[in-house]
């Protein structure tokens, strides 16, 4: 597992580049961070090497300097949107991401209720987090957003919202996903800035797409990949290209935006800092690429993860058609099909031959494992027992766990808990080999090689269980499913 990306030189020019660009504006600059602060798993899934705090940590670097606005949508919270990856709803990811901040000793100024048009569970939240201390503002709807620019900035539009109060020279506006408006939060806070007699600036930092790739680089099309449900789109600037005659890449939402977004800046100021969208970016990633050849075949790999985590929400009726086309589209640009996943011909050459439900892993030194189900456990948890002996260099063939410990626990989930299978999960093969590790050595060594499985690359022949799938993210394991859906008893 080669790295391709210089977490230590991105840190250290992202940094110096935010603080060239605050200079750039009297002292005051309003940051969008696009993306994700904390846990960017995506970027470090494309880009080997990077970190998955990596944004965090330099922030850290600028704590003394940077006030933060955690944005929330009021039609968010009004329909309890859930985050996809931690399975928590956005009003409660606010409360995770403002403790995540402080407790690094960045400065939470307040939460910003944006979309806001009387909605009670919006008050209701607002009184919950201002018990606790936290500022709250409400940014309200403005009739005619984003075009009637005349009325936009005036009294009765951005003027109209609450001011959110701030000290310090950048101010990051983060949100816990897309859609939450927080690009409307700086520019109302420019406006009612400028009223209060400061031109503050305004710039914005979005990880992907990587505006000095390729239109069709691997890593920009992965981005598409990981939006395909927003339907985001890669595109050549056409502004920046007008302006400097430089080929950049950018995603159609910010192209569509940027001639609006223009004119609130000349009615704000009177004329606009920028040319491009592009101009308004400040991400370095693309200079941070040290391997592109390794950052290309992760992004090809991340592809294939996102078509089958599509076809497998479709089979759940999570998801349209229209999604899981734009990912099989993607992967005919590339050149690329389910195939050239190495675990997925394994897994299906092993489920055809066993005729059992089956599982491949791919382990980072390149070794490619298969298990199927059996009586006692599902074919997941016998994959990882294989690959912890593998990896402990213990015999195949050998009886980790002997079948008289296993049938009292699946007696238990069957007869008392009213389970329906009574094979063991991953997780309660873990149990059963972390307690049998105080005797037996084998195990303990089965044990000590789980943190190796970061990384390892996993197929099954139908799909898993949340307790399983929540495992094996755990463990590091990125895990892809045939959209085979087991049938359940009710």
């Amino acid at each position: 597992m080669k790295n391709g990306f210089d977490n230590e030189k991105y840190l250290r020019i992202q940094s110096e580049h935010i603080k060239e660009r605050i200079n750039q504006f009297q002292g005051k600059l309003y940051m969008e961070f696009g993306g994700k602060i904390v846990d960017d798993y995506h970027a470090a899934r494309v880009l080997p090497g990077f970190q998955p705090d990596s944004k965090l940590q330099m922030l850290v670097e600028l704590k003394d300097m940077a006030d933060i606005i955690i944005v929330i949508s009021a039609l968010d919270i009004d329909k309890n949107k859930v985050r996809g990856d931690y399975g928590i709803t956005y009003d409660e990811d606010v409360l995770r991401l403002k403790d995540e901040y402080e407790s690094r000793g960045l400065h939470v100024a307040g939460v910003v209720i944006t979309h806001f048009n009387g909605q009670q569970s919006s008050v209701n939240y607002r009184q919950r987090l201002e018990k606790q201390g936290i500022a709250v503002y409400y940014l309200y709807n403005i009739e005619g957003y984003p075009h009637n620019v005349d009325y936009i900035c005036s009294d009765e539009g951005f003027g109209k919202n609450e001011y959110v109060k701030t000290e310090r020279p950048l101010v990051v506006v983060t949100a816990p996903g897309p859609g939450s408006g927080k690009m409307v939060t700086c520019l109302s806070q420019l406006y009612n800035e400028f009223k209060r007699g400061t031109k503050a600036g305004y710039a914005k930092f979005e990880t992907f797409p990587v505006w000095n790739l390729a239109l069709k680089h691997p890593v920009n099309v992965a981005y598409e990949a990981a939006t395909a449900d927003m339907n985001d789109v890669n595109m050549i600037d056409p502004f920046h290209l007008e302006a400097y005659g430089k080929v950049c890449v950018n995603y159609n939402r910010d192209i569509e935006a940027f001639p609006i977004l223009n004119a609130i800046f000349e009615g704000i100021y009177g004329n606009s800092p920028y040319k491009s969208p592009t101009d308004m970016g400040v991400n370095m990633v693309g200079h941070c690429i040290s391997d592109d050849l390794v950052c290309s075949e992760a992004s090809r790999q991340e592809v294939i993860r996102r078509y089958y985590n599509a076809v497998g929400n479709l089979a759940l009726g999570k998801c349209n058609d229209s999604e899981v086309s734009k990912l099989s589209t993607l992967m005919r640009q590339m050149g690329i099909t389910t195939d050239y996943r190495k675990v997925v011909p394994a897994c299906r050459e092993k489920a055809e031959v066993c005729n059992s439900a089956s599982a491949a892993i791919e382990l980072p030194d390149g070794k490619i494992l298969t298990s199927k189900s059996i009586p006692l456990l599902g074919a997941s948890a016998a994959l990882l027992l294989n690959a912890t002996k593998y990896l402990a260099c213990i015999g195949k063939d050998a009886k980790l766990i002997p079948a008289e410990m296993i049938e009292p626990i699946q007696e238990l989930k069957v007869q008392h808990l009213g389970g329906h299978n009574p094979r063991l999960h991953t997780d309660e093969v873990l149990i059963a080999l972390s307690m049998l590790s105080i005797s037996d050595p084998r195990c303990k060594a089965a044990i000590e090689q789980l943190p190796k499985l970061k990384g390892s690359q996993m197929h099954t022949s139908d799909m898993l269980s949340e307790v399983d799938r929540k495992t094996l993210k755990k463990l590091g394991i990125e895990l892809t499913c045939e959209p085979k859906i087991k049938k359940k008893k009710f």
